[in-house]
């Protein structure tokens, strides 16, 4: 490319791309579109489902933009007059996730998904787009959105809930928000409880310890008919406001619901930049989505340690760091690019990850003795896989609930994240 060419084409893409003035563009309510994510192994086609106005946005009104590039999809938010991008963000499904199991090599299934974005003033373009193989994206769906039609609808559960933590503004905190699920009605006291601890557990753990005061922290009294969650393995079905299951992909310990349509609209009586649900059941296990939510058990003694666990996944695009677990995935990752978790690569590109972190004095690779125990590097494991993929430290948070917490990398990525919704 040419000299001026080169010029012109940076000087279009940050008009493109600038942080407008929130003002310009939003209310302060939310917009939430909901869709329906099909296919299979090799495709994907994404169907819209409803829209609804929610009657607040939690998140910043500074930084509209993303800047990370995490996850498999993404979504931005186009002025329709001007065709620049107002708002951006990625994310995950559980339908991408099953696209790599060994039942989507032969059947056709379909996932319920949601994305929310401030609500705009005028007209705009939703782009969807899915991210390949090769790891760049392409569009998967587009439809233009005036606010003003009335098939948007505004309709919001009316359900109890309190503020647990205030630090004040949604729009400068990072506001969580606690659904119940397997609580009944009087079970109500018990779900605080338990939030509470969990809440307390996740602000004694750095980097949160450290950025407790950039937090709020909501509750909503989810209450369901029947204590507990359904274990398809052992047969046992209950009546829950979230619809959550064991045995999600089969797999024993993954704690999923995908009832996303019940979970958004029980959040969305809050201000909320993330989704956490506490599932009322002694079972081990759990499960966490990037920008989608965080769900675990109380009642086990590994509960909380679960919790930060799955948290790190749906806050920070985590990505898992062990290696020598079964699970149901197949060739999750493309070792011939970058993974776009931060706590992971493939050293195709490791100048971007934590390259830049390492002591020179480190190999890298870094063999896995115990002379590196306690040393940040390039381990090589993590993503499900012993061969190929490399991990910061030999346990991390992210590994094992044996390790003491979150490696220099994954603390990192967190508090990235929070500055970046809270400025």
């Amino acid at each position: 490319m040419k000299p001026v060419s080169l010029f012109l084409f940076l000087i279009l893409s940050c008009i493109s791309y600038s942080q407008g003035t929130y003002q310009e563009y939003f209310t302060d309510q939310c917009m939430r579109v909901d869709f329906i994510f099909g296919g299979n192994a090799d495709t994907d086609i994404v169907f819209l489902e409803q829209i609804k106005k929610e009657p607040f946005w939690g998140g910043s009104k500074a930084l509209l933009i993303d800047s990370f590039n995490y996850g498999e999809y993404k979504f931005e938010i186009i002025d329709s007059a001007t065709t620049q991008v107002i708002f951006s963000r990625g994310f995950c499904t559980l339908f991408e996730e099953w696209q790599t199991t060994t039942e989507a090599q032969s059947i056709d299934r379909s996932y319920y998904q949601t994305i929310t974005f401030p609500y705009p003033l005028k007209p705009v373009i939703l782009k969807v787009y899915s991210r390949k193989w090769e790891g760049d994206f392409e569009v998967k769906f587009e439809t233009r959105i005036h606010p003003d039609n009335y098939f948007i609808n505004p309709e919001i559960k009316s359900i109890p809930y309190k503020k647990l933590v205030d630090n004040g503004d949604p729009a400068k905190n990072v506001d969580l928000v606690f659904l119940a699920e397997g609580y009944t009605e009087s079970e109500m006291a018990k779900f605080e409880s338990d939030a509470q601890r969990m809440v307390n557990y996740l602000f004694s753990q750095e980097p949160f310890k450290s950025n407790a005061n950039k937090f709020n922290v909501w509750l909503v009294n989810s209450a369901s008919e029947e204590s507990g969650t359904d274990m398809p393995g052992s047969k046992i079905y209950k009546k829950t406001a979230l619809n959550s299951n064991f045995y999600t992909f089969d797999s024993e310990r993954y704690l999923t619901t995908t009832d996303v349509k019940s979970v958004r609209d029980y959040a969305g009586v809050v201000p909320y930049d993330d989704i956490c649900i506490l599932v009322n059941s002694s079972k081990y296990g759990g499960g966490g989505v990037y920008n989608h939510y965080a769900i675990s058990t109380v009642n086990h003694v590994l509960s909380e340690k679960v919790f930060i666990h799955e948290f790190g996944h749906s806050f920070a695009g985590l990505g898992d760091e062990y290696y020598n677990s079964s699970t149901s995935y197949n060739d999750f990752y493309n070792l011939a690019v970058e993974p776009w978790q931060p706590n992971l690569t493939t050293m195709t590109n490791f100048d971007i990850k934590w390259s830049s972190m390492i002591n020179k004095e480190i190999p890298v690779p870094t063999p896995r003795g115990s002379e590196y125990e306690n040393v940040l590097g390039a381990f090589e494991g993590g993503g499900y896989v012993n061969k190929g993929i490399y991990s910061p430290m030999m346990d991390c948070r992210m590994k094992s609930n044996e390790a003491k917490g979150f490696c220099p990398v994954c603390s990192k990525a967190i508090i990235d994240m929070i500055q970046f919704k809270t400025e």
